[in-house]
């Protein structure tokens, strides 16, 4: 088995639904699981656990807690699960409440200090507050804190913001990211939402009816030119950029990225030299074939394309590019990429309409 990463070849059957699921994830970062609703993703969380009968490997990092001769109970791996739900213990603050995680395990065995969770969960200030106290995004915050104090080797999120009001979820999400920046160990998180798996994942397998039908890195994944669930309208690639440049007459900033750089709307509270991640929608992409300069739109990127995908809806066409190793997608209409002939390997121009900071 190998030394790192996370392996897990699982087979259930929970009533009429069947899982069947052969994954090999990152060892560390955030693996987001992506899907409609009854799709698997928590059958699969809970097969992992140990939380549900399944046959088959799960190997974290090395670590065996199941083959075909045997399987370790879930209160032997060493994990911890954050659900929907928080179900902090109402009668102890929230001090008390990261104690009874962090208490469980031996001094020597301990990877995150209690103050390295506050911090990072932004708890500092409500360490004696009670959980009636706080709010949804609070409590959340609260209870990934104390999974983590547990030391896990590997912790699993099942929509842990599926409960919140849209506020409560922008609040909590800057803490997700620091976790994801922070943490060594793997994180898997269950989300149907894109904007969440577009902020958050490093990492993405998509299901659909109990099997995986893709899964690789994030840019990899959403740069595809064959979109899965009918995500046409919201197809397009995510970037790591860095700011690198602020206009202030105009108020934008310059994002420079492997193939070249966007100007974006400014924003007062990112400073120079901060690694982003900006998102540009196929939509939002049209092509020209020579580089028109007597136009309104101020990203024009030479590219290659690389690949045509046509007909991917009625009379629409997704078109892959790469500007440098970076690819893009295009959304045409089938009528255009004929008239203008697009064919790959050919040298066209993005002239990109839209571009903004994944927040």
């Amino acid at each position: 088995m190998a030394e790192t990463g996370i392996q897990a070849r699982l087979t259930c059957k929970v009533g009429t639904f069947s899982l069947d699921v052969d994954l090999d994830l990152p060892g560390s970062g955030l693996t987001a699981l992506f899907g409609h609703s009854g799709c698997g993703k928590t059958t699969l969380l809970r097969c992992m656990a140990g939380l549900q009968g399944a046959r088959g490997i799960v190997c974290v990092n090395g670590d065996e807690w199941q083959s075909e001769s045997g399987t370790r109970p879930v209160h032997q791996r060493p994990l911890a699960y954050v659900f929907q739900e928080t179900s902090l213990f109402p009668h102890l603050s929230v001090k008390r409440n990261l104690m009874y995680g962090y208490r469980r395990i031996p001094q020597s065995e301990r990877q995150i200090s209690f103050d390295q969770a506050a911090e990072w969960l932004g708890l500092s200030h409500l360490l004696n507050r009670m959980p009636e106290k706080l709010s949804g995004g609070e409590r959340q915050r609260v209870a990934i804190a104390r999974a983590l104090l547990t030391s896990p080797k590997l912790l699993l999120m099942d929509e842990p913001l599926s409960a919140l009001d849209q506020s409560s979820k922008q609040e909590i999400m800057p803490y997700l990211e620091a976790l994801r920046d922070n943490l060594a160990i793997p994180m898997l998180y269950v989300s149907h939402s894109t904007a969440e798996v577009a902020r958050l994942a490093d990492h993405i397998v998509m299901m659909d009816k109990g099997q995986v039908i893709a899964q690789g890195p994030l840019q990899q994944i959403m740069a595809r030119t064959d979109q899965p669930f009918g995500l046409e309208e919201d197809a397009g690639v995510i970037l790591d950029a860095t700011l690198s440049e602020r206009d202030e007459r105009w108020h934008l900033c310059r994002a420079d990225f492997a193939g070249g750089h966007l100007w974006l709307r400014a924003d007062e509270n990112l400073a120079i030299g901060q690694r982003v991640r900006v998102q540009v929608l196929a939509r939002d992409i049209s092509l020209a074939l020579s580089e028109q300069a007597d136009q309104s739109i101020q990203n024009i990127l030479p590219a290659t394309i690389n690949e045509i995908a046509t007909e991917v809806s009625p009379g629409t066409s997704m078109v892959r590019l790469l500007a440098g190793p970076t690819p893009f997608l295009s959304r045409l209409t089938s009528r255009a990429v004929h008239s203008l002939a697009l064919e790959p390997e050919q040298h066209v121009w993005m002239q990109i309409k839209s571009v903004a900071i994944v927040d």
